[in-house]
């Protein structure tokens, strides 16, 4: 494997935290919540005589100052036309992206919430229709700093990693590297067969954990990955099931979001491929975190022969699916 930098977050000590929003006037009373994020630190810090916020420290060398900024700007735009997102909050100096000690952070509102009931056909619709705002927002501008999802960013260049870094059990080196291969071929041949579909800004990263399930409806959380790529990509991880069934929900979801935004149907044929290249990276994204303690802790199934004998086969499922027709609303 290749030589790993200290851990990222071996700085980050509570009384860095305080001191850190101490020095946006932003004084807390030193109770802290860390929250469930893996790739950045979150933590929910409490106030005296105010409501708590979030403060999000950004994972060293993951984005730029700027790719950041893009990311807090379209989030603004969105919260501007009332779509319900949590945006960074602007404060004294009128930035959402600040530092100190060597950390990079912003702060949240705090908005409370559960995951949304997928299984509810109205909540399917209501998931869409927001997306379908967001999408229509997404498409105005691009990012100029954020990168494109494709096959090259988030399949060939993950595959080359795990390869080129020593995480494949060398017995089955050669058998995943044959199943990532035909995967990423049958990914290509999906997006040869949508053809010249469209990028926009996405969220990214659009699935159940993300989203915020209130008595007001949903609200968008985490844009961290947000990036350009086909409008599909913040819509297959609401769907889960057999066939017929995601068919139903498809049609549920869209139903929805052609309320706000125009769906292109040859982006069907990209489902399962986005399936697939989310998957392969996965295991690059676990495998270039190894050296941060919280993922041996927190994932300690990977990187054992149980889990690469799984991701073969999940893999060679991968490419049945982008062979048979696409899924078509139901």
């Amino acid at each position: 494997m290749e030589n790993q930098p200290p851990p990222p977050y071996a700085g980050l000590t509570p009384d860095c935290v305080l001191d850190a929003l101490a020095s946006v006037d932003l004084p807390c009373d030193g109770r802290l919540l860390a929250l469930n994020s893996y790739e950045n630190r979150v933590y929910q810090v409490y106030r005296e005589d105010a409501p708590p916020l979030v403060a999000k420290f950004y994972r060293p060398g993951r984005w730029s100052d700027e790719a950041i900024r893009e990311e807090h700007e379209f989030v603004a735009e969105l919260a501007e036309l009332e779509i319900p997102v949590v945006a960074a909050m602007r404060l004294g100096d009128g930035k959402t992206l600040h530092d100190f000690g060597g950390y990079r952070f912003a702060v949240y509102p705090r908005c409370s919430g559960r995951a949304p009931e997928l299984e509810d056909p109205e909540i399917l619709r209501r998931m869409g229709r927001f997306i379908g705002r967001i999408h229509a927002v997404g498409s105005i501008k691009v990012f100029a700093e954020r990168p494109l999802l494709g096959v090259a960013s988030f399949g060939e260049e993950p595959r080359d990693y795990l390869l080129s870094n020593g995480f494949i059990p060398p017995d089955l080196g050669e058998a995943y590297g044959a199943v990532v291969d035909m995967a990423l071929t049958g990914a290509r041949h999906a997006f040869e067969r949508a053809g010249d579909v469209g990028a926009l800004r996405l969220h990214g990263d659009c699935h159940a954990g993300n989203v915020l399930w209130n008595e007001e409806g949903p609200h968008f959380v985490d844009f961290d990955d947000a990036r350009m790529g086909p409008a599909m990509q913040d819509l297959w991880m609401l769907l889960a099931g057999d066939r017929a069934l995601m068919q139903r929900q498809l049609g549920h979801v869209l139903s929805g979001y052609e309320d706000f935004f125009d769906f292109d149907d040859r982006e069907l044929h990209l489902l399962e491929a986005l399936r697939t290249l989310r998957l392969i990276h996965y295991s690059a994204w676990l495998a270039r975190r190894w050296h941060d303690p919280a993922f041996p802790a927190a994932f300690p199934w990977f990187n054992t022969q149980r889990y690469w004998q799984d991701r073969i086969l999940e893999l060679k499922e991968q490419v049945a699916l982008m062979d048979e027709q696409p899924l078509v609303p139901a």
